[in-house]
């Protein structure tokens, strides 16, 4: 039933990477669109996330928070859509999975917010610096179709979302590996269906 899963969302928000999740595994779900201001920060909404952020879940009575975590839950929770690798094999996807929502997450953000941390500093830094998150980001998606070799995954969704949207705001550099890669995965029936319900992506 459609209520044993609830989707908090906003179309301008990482919630798109949830939508596109929510196609992939084909199970029945309600959307609930939160709007930024107040409805975001109500005490509705908070009793969900704390944070006042979408994206959001309350899958069977739990709550879950954070795309990445989001993806990997919908992943385990609907084994027929084949969105992990089997237990034992998993290697790779968590290490990209987790490298999306750590390195790539906080190095796009601060160049796109014009921070620029002192060179003496990086080691500090979880990523180090932004261009070896990005020459890292390069090599991973020209090794094989994939990040978890010939099988698309859940941390396809997750990573793949950041370097399309990263394109298309600014926030990472277009490099030709990049856009072959998301036009790879983006080419999908389930990624068609959660950008035509969402809408375009507004700068």
């Amino acid at each position: 039933m459609a209520d044993d899963l609830v989707f908090y969302t906003n179309p301008q928000s990482r919630g798109r990477i949830v939508r596109w999740i929510l196609e992939e595994v084909g199970a029945p779900y309600r959307a609930e669109v939160v709007e930024y201001g107040a409805p975001m920060k109500s005490a509705a909404y908070l009793a969900v996330n704390p944070l006042g952020k979408v994206p959001a879940i309350r899958h069977r009575g739990t709550v879950v928070t954070e795309a990445a975590a989001i993806c990997a839950h919908l992943a385990d929770a609907f084994p027929d859509a084949g969105l992990a690798p089997p237990s034992g094999q998993r290697g790779a996807y968590y290490r990209w999975l987790f490298f999306a929502a750590g390195p790539v997450e906080a190095a796009t953000t601060n160049r796109h917010l014009g921070f620029e941390p002192p060179p003496d500093k990086s080691g500090m830094l979880g990523y180090g610096s932004y261009e070896a998150v990005v020459d890292t980001l390069e090599q991973v998606v020209s090794a094989n179709p994939y990040l978890c070799g010939e099988r698309f995954s859940a941390a396809d969704v997750y990573l793949g979302s950041q370097i399309g949207w990263g394109m298309i705001m600014g926030s990472l550099e277009t490099r030709s590996a990049f856009s072959d890669y998301w036009a790879r995965i983006s080419d999908r029936e389930a990624y068609r269906r959660a950008d035509a319900l969402d809408g375009p992506v507004s700068g």
